[in-house]
């Protein structure tokens, strides 16, 4: 995954990134190479961005 293919904004939900972060993981065998260690990080950006707008959107 490259960083052009996380778009600012992502209209995904924490669900959806959080299950995409978990099939990272498995794929990897629990042992990230450089570039998926890269992926992980750009979804968890992901993940809390999406977190952070269901927060806000419940308050």
């Amino acid at each position: 995954m490259s960083p052009d293919s996380v778009a600012p904004g992502s209209v995904r939900s924490a669900a959806e990134v959080n299950e995409q972060i978990r099939a990272l993981w498995l794929r990897a065998g629990g042992i990230l190479s450089a570039q998926e260690r890269a992926e992980y990080e750009l979804l968890v950006v992901e993940w809390a961005a999406a977190m952070r707008g269901q927060i806000i959107e419940a308050a």
